[in-house]
């Protein structure tokens, strides 16, 4: 489900797009009557392979085109109210949240051919060049949509997700992987949102007041407001 539309008459702020943690800021920015377009687009793993087209499927030569039909549709609808024709026209920063599920790439199955006798996985793997070679391609088609992003001259902000590990997921790999991408998209000229100084507690994980309710990965409200806060504080 995607975030509404600002419905104020002022001109948008900034395009939001992302996975379902886009979605307490979309809330947060709301509530605030910071006038923004868009929301969340699909899931986090819907966003670490491969998901767009650089050509000209609706029209824009080298453009983002996004795969999937339903999000090509959202998408569409959200540059439509920002009036633009493609990215490459857009005029405000692009917030997105593409890539950072690191509870994904953490899952605890994909690793365990790496697990050593004490079933963890070891910190100099971690630490690793396979390690981060791993890391960058199973988020492959992220990377790739924030290099054409960057070639396109867009302002990219990211905001780190909230610092949550299902029981699925295998929290050294979490953090570890977390590292790994967000390195990435910093040296692709994304300007990372990182509050984790700000939400978590001893142990790096979100403090309970952050996070949403009956829930095992997102953040509520209140984080959104801190993530909207920032972007504020970024001159958005």
């Amino acid at each position: 489900m995607t975030t509404p539309c600002s419905t104020t008459t002022a001109p948008a702020r900034f395009l939001l797009l992302g996975d379902s943690h886009a979605g307490c800021v979309g809330r947060a920015a709301l509530q605030a009557d910071l006038p923004f377009v868009g929301g969340p687009v699909g899931s986090g793993r819907d966003f670490l392979g491969p998901f767009l087209d650089l050509d000209g499927a609706d029209g824009d030569d080298g453009d983002l085109v996004f795969r999937d039909a339903e999000t090509r549709r959202l998408v569409r609808e959200f540059l439509d109210a920002l009036g633009v024709t493609g990215f490459a026209k857009l005029g405000v920063p692009l917030v997105c949240t593409f890539g950072l599920s690191a509870h994904t790439v953490a899952t605890r199955q994909n690793w365990d051919i790496h697990r050593d006798r004490h079933g963890t996985v070891p910190e100099g793997f971690l630490r690793s060049g396979l390690f981060g070679d791993l890391v960058r391609e199973s988020a492959r088609g992220a990377l790739a949509f924030y290099e054409r992003a960057a070639a396109l001259g867009l302002r990219v902000l990211a905001p780190l997700p909230p610092q949550r590990v299902p029981g699925m997921s295998d929290p050294a790999v979490f953090f570890a992987a977390q590292d790994v991408l967000g390195a990435e998209l910093a040296a692709r000229g994304v300007e990372i949102v990182d509050l984790r100084a700000r939400v978590t507690d001893g142990s790096g994980r979100q403090r309970p007041v952050f996070c949403e309710a009956d829930d095992t990965i997102h953040g509520n409200l209140a984080f959104g407001r801190l993530v909207v806060a920032e972007l504020l504080d970024r001159a958005l």
